[in-house]
């Protein structure tokens, strides 16, 4: 009798609630996540690749394959996400905590950064400040007859004002709400008791906001040591290299070992200080602000400062999000980008081809390649944004609803790991893993097939937190009602959770299909001329010196994720303290 109740008990831990689900979503994740990463590691342990190890670490060309661009890499990382928690911070507490006018259009402002792709502002910036040294037309400033130095057309510094321009927005909008908490007694207590405005900064407001100021650095640097785009631009035309782009070049010159090598050990890196930051977080003392007693919203009183202060606010955001649109659109009808704003043309966008311009290349109406990576790049967007919903909702449903257990707890940290990888060492990946064939599967490279299962594991992360965002709207009375009438999983959640929850599905469908059509570092290593994608055509046009096609592509792909993303916010309507009276 005792041996038979062990067994049942043993039975129900083994086959509890919801265990076949569990077991049929971790598959999914482990598949789609866990086995490339891990086929990469297994790649450059074979014996004909483990050499590649020693090449990068301590090789002869060590120097030049690893520690260099290393030092590049950090570099940027650290000065970016620096400048952003400084950026992103002070208009923070300019919008949340000031009484500075225009506060809206400035919370409104500082938002849209993050939506313009990091190549367009690097592009952006070539239109204005190229100079002569690497050789082609110049930008606008120097064809107005001023010189500009080498630092400041290529290289370390116009990667970092540009990245820094770029992630400011995200640590804005956490900072932001993290400020949004701060209760206002404490301020107003401090003021009573005779502190001073530094004070009560560096007393109240900062300590409260440290675990948003540590996340926040933290995401900074995690997105500017792993983007692509912004050094690729700037810097490869003198040479300078950070681990993306030598990454990039390694796999392209067919040095594949070294390439995967690199990429495992950006990984790494990013990986180790995503975790310092959030053990600097978990590790500190907590600050409640957010009790049962309501708080009035007092604001710091500018005084005099309140204009000027408002007038650097904004020409930092005009510089981010109104002149580097302006300026594409500029660069994609002049001629020459030292003539930026004169003999404008159309050819750039509806021009026949003609040989003696443009060396023949039609505009990107009629130029058949442009149209095709148009309609796949809109496909992909499409799949993935379907794809990655269906997933993230699988894992959060289950997560949501059998919570108990090892495998529930697997499910979400698998879920949220392609964070920690750098998009384009997340393509290296999937190269390794479904580049060749695996058994009687056959091998991916270079199919939309490829595209569609990589960017939906990439972008797993965002759907599986639009996807708990869901599960919490829909109650569990409502399924449990539906399965003691005897409902199975799959019509409870077509018939329940997804009707319920479907402006929330498409809101965070369409911020997916926004970060695919954008995405230049995952995308950049898996692109073939038989599968081409909006992004990395651009990126191959302005390679090549025809800055005007590439601009122009780069609009299209701007005007389409700032259209779909004001559709998403439009369909969440989730309000933002911050921007409120």
């Amino acid at each position: 009798m005792a041996d038979t109740a062990v067994g049942g008990q043993g039975r129900r831990v083994l086959f509890g609630p919801g265990t076949v689900l569990k077991t049929v979503v971790l598959a999914i994740l482990v598949a789609l996540i866990v086995l490339p990463l891990l086929r990469t590691v297994l790649f450059t342990l074979q014996p004909d690749t483990i050499h590649a190890w020693s090449d990068v670490l301590s090789g002869r060309l060590s120097t030049n394959l690893f520690y260099k661009p290393l030092g590049n890499t950090l570099l940027i990382g650290v000065v970016v996400s620096t400048g952003c928690i400084l950026l992103g911070g002070f208009l923070a507490w300019l919008v949340v905590m000031t009484n500075v006018p225009f506060r809206k259009t400035i919370g409104v402002m500082a938002t849209l950064p993050f939506m313009i792709p990091s190549f367009a502002a690097a592009l952006a910036w070539s239109a204005l400040f190229r100079n002569d040294r690497v050789g082609g037309q110049v930008g606008w400033v120097q064809g107005m007859g001023i010189g500009i130095p080498d630092w400041l057309a290529w290289g370390i510094v116009p990667t970092l004002i540009v990245l820094t321009l770029h992630y400011f927005s995200l640590a804005f909008t956490i900072i932001a709400a993290a400020l949004a908490t701060v209760n206002s007694d404490l301020v107003e207590a401090a003021q009573i008791a005779g502190a001073k405005g530094r004070r009560i900064l560096m007393g109240i407001v900062l300590p409260v906001t440290l675990p948003a100021l540590v996340a926040a650095g933290s995401l900074c640097f995690a997105g500017a040591v792993s983007n692509f785009a912004t050094p690729a631009l700037l810097g490869l035309p003198v040479r300078m290299q950070t681990l993306s782009t030598r990454l990039f070049g390694m796999i392209e010159v067919g040095q594949v070992g070294r390439g995967y090598v690199i990429g495992i050990l950006l990984v790494l890196i990013s990986a180790a200080f995503l975790w310092v930051g959030n053990r600097l977080v978990s590790g500190r003392r907590s600050y409640a602000t957010i009790t049962g007693k309501g708080g009035r919203a007092k604001r710091f009183d500018l005084r005099g400062a309140r204009w000027p202060l408002f007038a650097l606010a904004m020409v930092v955001l005009v510089a981010a999000t109104v002149v580097p649109v302006i300026v594409l659109v500029a660069s994609s009808l002049a001629p020459s980008s030292a003539n930026l704003f004169s003999g404008w043309t159309l050819h750039y966008w509806i021009g026949q081809s003609d040989p003696g311009f443009a060396q023949g290349i039609p505009g990107i109406a009629y130029n058949a390649d442009i149209v095709r990576a148009l309609t796949i790049t809109l496909g992909l967007g499409a799949a993935v944004a379907f794809s990655g919903m269906f997933v993230g909702l699988l894992a959060s449903y289950t997560t949501a609803r059998y919570r108990e257990g090892w495998m529930s707890a697997a499910i979400m940290q698998v879920g949220f790991l392609p964070l920690l990888v750098p998009g384009i060492a997340f393509g290296a990946a999937y190269i390794a893993y479904l580049g060749a064939p695996i058994g009687p599967l056959p091998a991916l490279y270079g199919t939309f097939a490829l595209l569609v299962i990589a960017a939906t594991a990439y972008l797993l992360p965002f759907s599986v937190q639009t996807g708990r965002a869901v599960i919490q709207q829909v109650g569990g009375e409502l399924e449990e009602s539906a399965r003691m009438t005897g409902a199975g999983f799959a019509r409870r959640l077509s018939a329940i959770t997804i009707p319920l929850a479907i402006r929330g599905l498409t809101a965070g469908g369409i911020l997916i299909f926004v970060k695919i059509v954008r995405d230049l570092s995952l995308v950049v290593l898996l692109f073939t001329p038989t599968m081409p994608v909006l992004s990395v055509v651009a990126y191959r046009y302005a390679s090549e010196g025809f800055a005007q096609f590439a601009n122009a592509i780069t609009v299209v792909i701007l005007f389409i994720s700032i259209a779909a993303s004001l559709l998403a916010s439009g369909l969440q309507s989730k309000s933002q303290p911050w921007l409120q009276n």
